[in-house]
Order: C-alpha cells, then structure tokens, then sequence
C-alpha cells in the first residue's frame, strides 16, 4: 500500500502532539532495519523463536516473508515461499497451530474486485536462516461478492480462518470453512460486524478471549465469544505513521503496533484486560482464539487524550476518501 496524502497531513497534524514509546529492545519496541522492508503490513510474534517477530511487504516485493530479530531489527532469516503464484497484494500474517504461517494476500487494489484472492499456508522453519519453503495456496472467495481486506486472523487449536474487510462504516468479520481446501474455492461468510473501523489488520490474544481490530490511527477491543464478538472500548495506539500492522506478544501482555515505511517502528502499548501475572501460555500472536468465553467487558480507556483527539480530527479529515491506487 502506497502512503496516501491523508496519512501524511495526518501525521503533520499529530507530529507535534505524539509521544514515542520506549524504544528499548524486545516487546518494548523496535524499529525495522532491513532496507527491503519498506511496506511492513502484517506482523505476527513467533511461538517457538522468542523475540522474533515475522512480516512481509505488501506489493511489488515477490513470494518474500522476513524473520526480524526484536532485540536488534535486524533480519535474521528471510523466506522465499515456493508453490504460489506471484503474490499480488500480501496484507497479513497470521501463525496457526503447529507453527503453521498463514499468509493473506488479501488486499484488493481496486476497491474489491478481484474475482477471487489467496491464502499461503507453509511451516514455521525451527531453524532460523534463509531458505526456500514450498507453502500450500487456497482460493478464497466471499459470500455476497468481492471485497477488500488487510486482516487476517487463525484460530490457534482448530486452525480455522477468519478475515476482517475493510469498510469505512459497516465491516464484517468473515469465518472460513473448517478445513481450508486447496483443491476448491474456499467461501468466507459474514458472522458479526465491526462498525466505524477501517480494518488495517486484526490479532486475538493467546488465550483467546480478546480480539483486537487495528485501522490506520486507532484500535477497537472486542470479547470473542467463539466469534460471536462484543466490542468493550477503543484502544489508543502510538502514532507512527501509516498504521498497518498489530500483534499480540507471544505472551499477550502486549500488543505491538506496526507502520508502513523504511526503517519503520513497531511499538508497544499494554494489552486490555491483561490479569496481574497472567501470561496467557497456549496459543501464538495474531491467532484467532477460542470459543471458550468471553473477556470481561472493560472500557478501553484511551490514554493520551491529546494525541486520541488529534488523530480522530486528522482521521474525520481524509481517511472517510482513502482509497488505494488501483494496480
């Protein structure tokens, strides 16, 4: 995704209200070194590689995934994905069980369109260097026609799919089949909307009870409920440019927000409803959670009321006219 103007004159407005997170190493942030990672639009906290964290530009980079080293930012191994055909606009990555990386190539240039998009399935290396891996590719389709998207999310015992579009009033969160099928159209349906969030990429804490719906200036807390998803507040997010990317750490303390951009930012800010001493063990970042219950409500109290009113203003001033250049 191209940086459109908004975001820009957005980020002049809030330029002189924003207040960086820390920048130490690890979950308290870091930023990306790698000089190919230009267009950082989905991020995912790896399960067995402790302070690794995956992404992947969005276009006209090729069938690339980067394993970034937290503690320096740099890459540590890169992945050519073999068996797909040429990406054509990679928006998420999310990690299933059995450290399974599933990858969205998802997004829509056209405004939804496009007949059908992908999904990439390949393992998790248990051996951090560049390589080539062979991945699996799913055709996917939605129910009531063609759509864009930048989320994508997987359930972390069942492996099931889910997909957030992005709309700028009325989204939906879409289920996948049980069992994706790589010899047949996979059809996604609507089972719950999300309101007032132009989706840019979606995580669900490891223990399943909170998913969290990142746009380009702020964020929105939602109860799971097997899916059947209850919105409790809005989150406050650091303003690091053109907002892209969110995960939950691998021990879902955290939630780590991403930008799109050379030498870009990822930055913490501490996850909503997270118990003293709870460091939410079983499923990985950016997993779809469980049907087992909800979190308890909570209010998603915004910190930084300044920079929250700031960027609602430049948000009202040209995001509701975004679109993405068409390919």
């Amino acid at each position: 995704m191209r940086r459109p103007f908004a975001v820009l004159a957005a980020a002049l407005l809030v330029g002189a209200f924003a207040v960086p997170a820390s920048a130490a190493d690890g979950d308290e942030g870091f930023t990306i070194k790698d000089p190919r990672i230009t267009e950082s639009s989905g991020l995912a906290a790896s399960r067995q590689h402790p302070g690794i964290y995956w992404t992947h530009n969005d276009s006209d980079d090729g069938a690339y995934l980067y394993a970034v080293d937290s503690a320096t930012g740099e890459t540590v191994a890169t992945i050519t994905m073999t068996g797909v055909g040429a990406p054509r606009d990679v928006e998420a990555i999310s990690i299933g069980p059995d450290n399974q990386l599933y990858v969205g190539d998802i997004g829509d240039n056209l405004g939804g369109t496009w007949p059908h998009v992908w999904i990439y399935q390949l393992p998790e290396p248990k051996e951090l260097r560049d390589r080539t891996i062979k991945a699996t590719q799913y055709v996917v389709k939605y129910e009531g026609g063609a759509r864009d998207a930048e989320s994508l999310v997987v359930h972390p015992r069942t492996g099931r799919v889910y997909i957030v579009d992005k709309k700028e009033d009325t989204g939906h969160l879409f289920e996948g089949p049980e069992k994706l099928s790589a010899s047949g159209t996979n059809v996604f349906k609507p089972i719950a909307e999300i309101d007032n969030l132009q989706a840019t990429d979606a995580t669900l804490s490891p223990d399943g009870r909170k998913l969290v719906v990142r746009s380009y200036f702020g964020a929105a807390a939602f109860d799971w409920n097997g899916g059947d998803i209850k919105k409790t507040g809005r989150l406050s997010v650091p303003f690091l440019g053109q907002g892209e990317s969110v995960t939950y750490t691998a021990d879902g303390t955290r939630l780590m927000y991403g930008a799109e951009g050379a030498e870009s930012s990822v930055e913490p800010e501490d996850a909503p409803d997270v118990e003293e001493g709870d460091s939410s063990s079983g499923s990985g970042s950016s997993a779809s959670g469980s049907g087992d219950g909800g979190a308890d409500g909570g209010d998603g109290t915004v910190r930084n009321g300044a920079i929250a009113v700031a960027v609602v203003v430049a948000a009202l001033i040209g995001v509701s006219r975004l679109r993405r250049k068409g390919r």
